[in-house]
């Protein structure tokens, strides 16, 4: 019979195995700097607020996007189908990270000019209206100032789960 309720300490290698077990979305967070892009595959990200719309990510304090957000006070959210895993794995430095990684994306910009992938399922285009420090992460709470569908609007999410991407089957 299985133990229910056993207790387990809290520590940071625990609670990353614990996390692990939430499927979750995954995101491409983009922002511009002058005339450069940047980049990084997120998975906290979440919805905040309908009124005024306002969407949160959470990154790493020591995460080079983080610097770029920080500064520049914008960022896109582009929710990745599943059929961006080798993107996924790209702009989360899982495979060797080429000069430009964005030099094979189609991309364009809407309110904030902050890179909007052409086939992403869903995209959020944010001003930075706060940003609490929360440990080694910031949580940047944006003010979403355009929003709209990609070119894979119908197609299924990639899923982050178990430390590996997934994609949804057809429900039953």
């Amino acid at each position: 019979m299985p133990i229910l309720n056993q207790l387990i300490s809290a520590d940071a290698p625990t609670f990353r195995q614990v996390m692990r077990r939430f499927a979750t979305g995954v995101t491409l967070l983009t922002t511009r700097e002058s005339d450069h892009v940047h980049g990084m595959t997120a998975n906290s990200f979440t919805s905040v607020s309908l009124d005024p719309l306002l969407a949160l990510v959470c990154i790493k304090k020591n995460n080079a996007t983080h610097q770029h957000v920080a500064q520049t006070k914008i960022f896109a959210i582009n929710i990745l189908s599943a059929a961006h895993i080798e993107i996924a794995k790209r702009f989360a430095h899982q495979v060797p990270q080429p000069p430009d990684p964005f030099f094979d994306l189609a991309y364009h910009s809407a309110a904030t000019g902050a890179p909007i992938l052409d086939d992403c399922i869903a995209y959020l285009d944010c001003r930075v209206v706060a940003a609490h420090s929360a440990g080694d992460h910031t949580i940047f709470i944006g003010e979403v100032h355009a929003l709209g569908f990609g070119t894979a609007r119908a197609a299924r999410p990639l899923i982050w789960l178990d430390g590996k991407y997934v994609s949804l089957s057809e429900s039953q």
